[in-house]
């Protein structure tokens, strides 16, 4: 069973995240990642969001650290283990731009980049950014298909409905001759999207019967990624993490996004290598 890690520190939403999280810095995540590296984990991820209105963060959280400097650093420090933005918010970046700086990336953690994308869900921070709202669902379908046709591209050509460019040069680009691309979202929107223009779909906010009746909906392309999130999981509870792993695989996962409960981090990378003998079990 394939097991990845919904990276804790770099995101603190309310509820979800342990209390120790809030106090624990860039040392503490290093030492996670290298010991999800160590133990077989197959990827971390890192969230976007530039700023969260006041009047949600408590709800939200407003602690999301940045993705392309935060990958970075891990990546240096690791040597296998798949670094996942879940998700880069389409709408508020040109394909190019994306296509420059985590290419740059992918180029530097030797093709590890898996690019977890959305259509973004707050108004406020598009219009903060002064992106488009309205109109974010088509325009992200252009940016994914400008973004297929570009990120591992010296001379990348597009010409779509909302971005086109060609006669340009992109280097350093990605070094994967084909990024992953996973398509993050609620909706039946979303997987449609993940269907036709992705390599993935990474569902949140779902009960695990609605995600079982959006897949059985749809035709699902060869090698197709389902990544389900686990929830808050204590791996001591070993009986009831079994059961949760072997439910969302029945669901459709192929990989499954963990988030890990403890008390300290000593003791969050303890439960890590519990997690993992479970998960090698089944």
């Amino acid at each position: 069973m394939r097991l990845g890690l919904s990276t804790p520190i770099v995101v603190q939403v309310p509820g979800v995240a342990s209390p120790w999280e809030a106090g624990a810095g860039p040392a503490d995540l290093i030492e996670i990642a290298m010991a999800a590296d160590d133990l077989g984990y197959e990827f971390l991820t890192c969230s976007e969001h530039v700023a969260i209105p006041a009047d949600v963060a408590s709800a939200r959280g407003d602690v999301y650290w940045d993705p392309l400097a935060t990958l970075s650093y891990l990546a240096a420090r690791t040597t296998r283990i798949q670094l996942v933005t879940a998700v880069l918010v389409l709408g508020y970046h040109h394909p190019l731009e994306i296509a420059k700086r985590f290419g740059t990336l992918d180029m530097l953690s030797a093709g590890r980049l898996v690019l977890g994308v959305g259509i973004g869900s707050l108004r406020e921070e598009f219009n903060l950014l002064g992106a488009q709202w309205r109109d974010r669902a088509a325009r992200a379908d252009d940016a994914l298909r400008a973004l297929r046709a570009s990120m591992s591209s010296e001379r990348p050509e597009y010409h779509g409905a909302h971005f086109s460019y060609a006669g340009m040069s992109v280097c350093p680009h990605a070094s994967a001759s084909r990024v992953p691309i996973w398509v993050g979202g609620r909706s039946v929107a979303s997987l449609d999207r993940a269907v036709r223009l992705a390599d993935g779909w990474m569902p949140f906010g779902l009960r695990r019967s609605e995600v079982e009746s959006m897949l059985e909906r749809v035709e699902t392309p060869r090698d197709f990624e389902v990544i389900l999130p686990t929830g808050p999981l204590d791996p001591h509870a070993e009986e009831a993490t079994v059961h949760r792993l072997e439910r969302l695989r029945q669901v459709g996962a192929t990989a499954i996004s963990c988030t890990v409960t403890a008390g300290s981090i000593d003791e969050y990378i303890e439960r890590l290598g519990t997690l993992k003998r479970l998960a090698d079990t089944i």
